[in-house]
């Protein structure tokens, strides 16, 4: 939890998929109540962007193996929304904000991922935004996906991560790693890639909150 003047933000940590997602907002919501619920980490970019670009979505669509399923509009109003994404618009490109897609599996390939982009329309590509999209219109909680790129539309995954995403895959996923070596260079380029996104997102984070600090004082001094 993070409290900046009157406000207070809290990190929540899903886990990996859509059904620790759903499960984690289900309970979060439940007992407390919110001005926003932000979808937020890594994603795989669906058009031509770079490492750390932040990409926003403002409608989700869910694809679990050929099927797609557009969700009910993330349209529930509030305050804080319209506050961030008035910010949002000041400092992101319009191509970078539209759709996502979120799938109930890692998706490695380049040509997977452009069938994807075809198929849905989609700017970015996760595992969790449907599931918290469906839990916060549930909840009549305002909702927004604001994620960074870690993986690019033409490049491949260094290996199969839905291994590691089974209870008894994680000896598979190192078998694969023992058996092909090579993929250790990818792994590395990976993490570099994951740390240039990291960092994107908390500048653009404290630097949201920052400028919501500033508005509320603003508002308050006005008030006087």
């Amino acid at each position: 939890m993070h409290v900046a003047g009157e406000q207070e933000y809290w990190l929540v940590q899903t886990g990996v998929g859509p059904e620790k997602a759903q499960q984690c907002a289900a309970r979060l919501l439940e007992g407390q109540s919110f001005s926003l619920l932000i979808s937020t980490g890594f994603a795989c970019a669906l058009i031509a962007v770079g490492i750390g670009a932040l990409l926003v979505g403002h409608e989700v669509v869910y694809s679990a193996g050929t099927e797609a399923e557009l969700l009910p509009p993330i349209d529930v109003p509030g305050e804080e929304r319209d506050r961030l994404v008035t910010y949002i618009h000041s400092i992101v490109s319009p191509g970078h904000m539209g759709r996502f897609v979120s799938t109930d599996c890692v998706i490695g390939s380049a040509w997977e991922k452009r069938a994807f982009a075809e198929k849905t329309q989609a700017i970015g590509l996760d595992m969790e935004s449907a599931a918290l999209a469906v839990e916060a219109n549930r909840a009549q909680t305002p909702f927004i996906i604001v994620r960074t790129v870690s993986d690019l539309l033409d490049e491949d995954l260094p290996l199969d991560f839905n291994l590691f995403l089974r209870p008894t895959g994680w000896l598979k996923g190192i078998g694969s790693i023992l058996a092909a070596p090579s993929c250790l260079l990818g792994l590395g380029r990976l993490r570099r890639q994951s740390l240039i996104a990291g960092e994107a997102l908390t500048v653009f984070f404290r630097q949201y909150v920052a400028a919501m600090a500033d508005q509320r004082q603003a508002r308050v001094s006005a008030s006087m």
